[in-house]
C-alpha cells in the first residue's frame, strides 16, 4: 500500500495542472485517471485560453432564436428530446442566471480568475517545454447581422470596466487580419488579449511529463473506488491500493459519479460539443481561432488542421453521438472560409461540465474532510486548468489565495 500527500482524481488539463502545482509546492502527488492523459474533454476544445472573456453563455433572450433551437434549425445547439425531463431544471436555473445584472455579476466574480489565466499558462509551458505550442494572436469574433452587433454594447461596457482592449472592425479591417475570410459578415470583433494553442493534448501531456519529472506518480485506475481509509482516503489503481489524507475530485463530467455516492449533490449538467479537422483550400489560411457568433461554431488552425467545433448539444453524457450541427453550419463555416476536404473521417465528441451560474466549484467538498473539488469549468477548461491548479494549491497548503475563493464554494448551491 502506498502513501502519498495528496491523490488528484483526473488527468485532464484541471487535474493535471493542480497535480503540478502541488508537487512544485513539495507534496508527493498521485494523479489517477482510468484512461491516457489528456484524452477526454481536454483533447477536443477549442483551444484558445479566452483571458479576455467577459461575459458567459446565456439562455437565449429572443423568441425568434428560442424556437430556431426548439424546432432544431439552430447550428448553436441541439438537443436529445428524450433527455429535456432530465435537463430542465438546470434549464430554468441557467435561464435565471442570464438575466443582465446576474450575468453581469457572474463576469465579474469570474474575472480574477480568467485575469490570471494567460500568465499561469505561460509558467507552466515555459517549465513544460511547451511554448511551441501557444499563439498570442487573439481571437476573432465576427457578427453577420447589425442585431447581432448591437446585442454587445453590455460587453463592451464591462471589457471597458475590466480593462480588456478589443477593436471594433467591418469587412475590410479583418481582411488585415485574415485575409482568407470571406467579407459574409457585418462587423467583428477583434481580442488581442486572448491566446491560443496549436494542439491541447500536447499541451496538457508536457504539464503532465513536467509532473513527472519533478517526482509526481500517474497511475491508472478507477476514481469510482475512492473510499474512507481510516482517517484518509485510498483508491484502487492498476499498481494497487494508494492512501492520502487529501484528494481533489477533478473528474470533469464523470465528478457526479464519484459524488453522488459519498452524499454531495451539485446542479452540474453537461454540454456535448463536437469537432471535425479539415484542410484549407488552395492557400488559404488562418492566424488565429475564429467564431461566427451567430451560428455558434469555431474554427481554429490546429496540428492537425482547420478544427470546426460546434455549439452545444443537451444529451445524456453517454448517449450515442449525434453530430447533426455539422448539417446545418457547413454552408456557413464554408462562406466563411474556404475548408476543403476533411483530415480524416473521425468525429470527436466531448462533454463540457458545467454549473447553471456559470462558474465552476473549487475548494472544500461539504462535509467530507480532505476531499476537494475542481469541477464544472464549463467552456473554460483549458483557460482556467493552470490557474485553478495555483488557486486549489493555494488553499490545500494554507498559503494566502491569490484572490478571494469564496465565490466558487460549492456551498452556493447547499
Amino acid at each position: 500500500m502506498a502513501r502519498t500527500d495528496a491523490i488528484v482524481l483526473g488527468a485532464g488539463i484541471i487535474g493535471t495542472s493542480i497535480a503540478l502545482h502541488l508537487v512544485k509546492r513539495g507534496l508527493s502527488v498521485a494523479l489517477v485517471d482510468r484512461a491516457g492523459l489528456g484524452e477526454q474533454t481536454s483533447y477536443g476544445n477549442s483551444g484558445v485560453i479566452e483571458g479576455s472573456t467577459v461575459l458567459p453563455p446565456a439562455f437565449p433572450s429572443r423568441f425568434g432564436a428560442l424556437l430556431r433551437v426548439a424546432l432544431k434549425r439552430a447550428s448553436e445547439a441541439n438537443y436529445h428530446l428524450s433527455f429535456l425531463p432530465q435537463v430542465a431544471p438546470w434549464l430554468m436555473a441557467f435561464r435565471a442566471a442570464s438575466r443582465p445584472g446576474r450575468i453581469a455579476e457572474t463576469a465579474r466574480l469570474n474575472r480574477p480568475l480568467f485575469a490570471r489565466a494567460q500568465a499561469e499558462h505561460e509558467t507552466l509551458m515555459a517549465e513544460a517545454g511547451a511554448t511551441r505550442y501557444l499563439r498570442k494572436t487573439g481571437w476573432l469574433k465576427v457578427y453577420r447581422s447589425e442585431r447581432g452587433f448591437a446585442a454587445l454594447q453590455p460587453e463592451f461596457e464591462l471589457a471597458a470596466e475590466f480593462g480588456l482592449p478589443l477593436q471594433r472592425l467591418d469587412a475590410g479591417g479583418v481582411h488585415g487580419l485574415e485575409p482568407s475570410l470571406n467579407p459574409v459578415f457585418a462587423h467583428a470583433v477583434f481580442w488581442p488579449q486572448a491566446s491560443s494553442v496549436s494542439n491541447p493534448l500536447a499541451v496538457t501531456r508536457a504539464y503532465a511529463a513536467r509532473f513527472t519529472a519533478l517526482g509526481g506518480l500517474p497511475l491508472a485506475g478507477d476514481a469510482r473506488s475512492l473510499h474512507r481509509s481510516g482517517t484518509g482516503w485510498r483508491v484502487e489503481t492498476n499498481e494497487g491500493g494508494i492512501d492520502a489524507p487529501e484528494v481533489v475530485v477533478a473528474l470533469g463530467p464523470w465528478a457526479p459519479d464519484l459524488l453522488a455516492p459519498l452524499g454531495v449533490k451539485l446542479p452540474m449538467a453537461v454540454k456535448r460539443g463536437y469537432h471535425r479537422h479539415f484542410h484549407a483550400k488552395g492557400n488559404a489560411a488562418l492566424a488565429r481561432p475564429v467564431v461566427d457568433a451567430e451560428n455558434g461554431y469555431l474554427i481554429t488552425p490546429m496540428e492537425q488542421g482547420i478544427r470546426l467545433t460546434t455549439g452545444v448539444e443537451f444529451a445524456a453524457r453517454d448517449a450515442k453521438p449525434s453530430p447533426v450541427q455539422f448539417d446545418r453550419l457547413m454552408r456557413p463555416a464554408r462562406e466563411l472560409f474556404p475548408l476543403g476536404e476533411r483530415v480524416d473521417d473521425k468525429t470527436w465528441l466531448g462533454s463540457r461540465p458545467c454549473f447553471p451560474d456559470s462558474r465552476p466549484v473549487i475548494g472544500r467538498a461539504p462535509g467530507l474532510r480532505g476531499l476537494w473539488l475542481a469541477i464544472g469549468h464549463a467552456h473554460w477548461g483549458l483557460t482556467l486548468g493552470p490557474v485553478t491548479g495555483r488557486l486549489i494549491a493555494d488553499m490545500m497548503t494554507g498559503t494566502t489565495p491569490f484572490c478571494d475563493p469564496a465565490p466558487y464554494r460549492a456551498e452556493r448551491f447547499l
